[in-house]
């Protein structure tokens, strides 16, 4: 019979596994040393690094490509195996629940029914869960020296709400945000209820682009706005005179109907100071835009 399991197990998590091990490599881990974090033997990781393995279609290679980018960060960034394995299996569930992977599968399984898997897989991710996930980025950005020169003089705020949010109370974020105490990056655990503004950014956007959970503000001068450029994130900006922060919640979101934005400059305005606000579908994601810009500062 084929089920959702068997799919998953045979066509995709051999190139999931593949994906997870080449970028471990690339950081500089042993065969022995990914064999142990993916429970596999080292032949096996040779055999991925080779490209010896059944590869999907395009469309949905994409799709494990990014997957797989999001679980290697988690580890690199040091998250327990049990956090890992807690995010791999939202990602099944998020996988069948996409339109690529759903008809994927349903090819897969000589399947017609385009509602299968939405009546099957609901991705519901727990607010438990959701509060794991932004500590560890939290957690990523308080041991990253660079983010201290991207403090802006409001500090930042890193938020993550929970699919389709209904007020600022489904939205977790550091209260007090992220700040500086004798020259060291600081943060309170992140909890719900934390934000407003920039939570109502997120509430906002879960109406146009719900696939949008997570955003984080950074300062903005001349030379973010290069590594902006350089790094090759998809940005807009904002620069209307005039505005109060309500205003300013509604313009990032109309930004939202145009096209998908990696991150949204806010020129700023009078009480408002210029900042840039970089998104993603989660926190890891986040962290990782954030790292490509940080390469060019």
């Amino acid at each position: 019979m084929k089920s959702p399991c068997t799919f998953w197990s045979e066509e995709i998590m051999p190139a999931l596994r593949a994906g997870i091990a080449r970028i471990l490599y690339g950081e500089g881990f042993t065969q022995a040393k990914i064999a142990e974090i993916l429970d596999i033997t080292q032949a096996m990781v040779s055999k991925y690094l080779s490209e010896k393995y059944k590869k999907p279609d395009p469309e949905v290679q994409e799709l494990i490509d990014r997957m797989a980018g999001e679980i290697a960060n988690l580890i690199l960034y040091g998250a327990e195996k049990g956090d890992v394995i807690k995010f791999v299996t939202q990602k099944f569930m998020e996988f069948f629940d996409s339109e690529t992977g759903c008809r994927a599968y349903l090819k897969y399984a000589g399947l017609k029914d385009d509602t299968f898997c939405r009546e099957l897989f609901i991705t519901a991710p727990s607010r438990s869960g959701v509060l794991e996930m932004l500590n560890l980025a939290v957690g990523e950005l308080l041991n990253d020296p660079k983010f201290a020169e991207l403090l802006p003089e409001i500090r930042s705020n890193f938020v993550y709400a929970l699919p389709n949010p209904r007020d600022y109370r489904d939205v977790a974020a550091v209260p007090g945000r992220i700040t500086l105490v004798k020259g060291k990056l600081f943060a309170l655990p992140p909890e719900f209820g934390a934000s407003r503004h920039t939570a109502a950014i997120l509430i906002k956007l879960s109406k146009i682009s719900p696939g949008t959970r997570s955003v984080l503000n950074i300062r903005f001068d001349g030379r973010v706005l290069n590594a902006l450029k350089k790094a090759g994130l998809r940005t807009t900006e904002i620069k209307e005179d005039g505005r109060d922060e309500e205003q300013t919640v509604k313009m990032i979101a109309e930004k939202f109907q145009e096209n998908e934005w990696d991150a949204v400059i806010d020129r700023g305005a009078f009480g408002i100071e210029p900042v840039v606000y970089i998104f993603g579908r989660n926190p890891i994601e986040v962290i990782e835009k954030l790292k490509r810009v940080e390469e060019f500062m």
